[in-house]
């Protein structure tokens, strides 16, 4: 990369960590400047103002997310094995986030009730990573792993959602230890219940 390039994505990195243990609120131009030893002015030369750059964050840690979290995933059988592996790749990434943070979870609380447009990049970063969700268990429904009804597909990315949710809170706010296997093995009795459901339609 250019010199350029490589301060705006070492910028980028510094304002990660920020975000992570502060907030997206947390994020200001000064701090990071304070941090990359920088003038302001040299932050407002790659981010041209406070909102562009917590937008940028956000975009980042969407990068990051879905190389660590969904690209891997590709590899496994279509089906539950893929949504499966997306799952858990999702949970353990939770799981490391527990003490620093996810910006994502924590990005939705500041911003659910505040219109403008890192709420939007916000809501479309969910509404996206949903839709792969969804993706995922379409194929499951497919491959004749889970029954195929509509209804229970969306149910099952709402619970999945809550799930990780719930650990991430448990484990964070309330020190629960235990948050993240909780959750794993919700997720496992909660497939188990579909199955059976399945189970039940073909014996018909």
């Amino acid at each position: 990369m250019r010199k350029g390039e490589q301060t705006r994505a070492a910028i980028l990195e510094a304002a990660l960590e920020i975000a992570s243990t502060q907030g997206l609120e947390g994020l200001t131009i000064g701090s990071i400047a304070e941090k990359m030893t920088m003038s302001k002015s040299g932050v407002f030369a790659h981010f041209g103002s406070r909102e562009e750059l917590q937008i940028a964050v956000l975009q980042e840690y969407e990068t990051q997310f879905i190389n660590a979290v969904l690209f891997p995933c590709l590899k496994e059988p279509r089906g539950l094995p893929r949504l499966r592996a997306i799952f858990m790749r999702w949970l353990d990434r939770i799981g490391k986030e527990i003490d620093s943070g996810c910006i994502y979870i924590s990005g939705a609380t500041e911003y659910d009730d505040r219109p403008g447009a890192v709420r939007d990049v916000l809501v479309k970063m969910h509404r996206d990573w949903q839709k792969e969700m969804h993706r995922a268990t379409a194929q499951a429904i497919e491959e004749n792993h889970l029954p195929a009804n509509q209804a229970h597909a969306d149910q099952l990315v709402f619970e999945m959602v809550g799930l990780i949710l719930a650990a991430h809170q448990q484990g964070r706010l309330m020190g629960d230890s235990m948050s993240v296997k909780r959750a794993s093995q919700g997720f496992e009795r909660m497939i188990q219940h579909y199955q059976q459901t399945q189970s039940e339609i073909l014996s018909q």
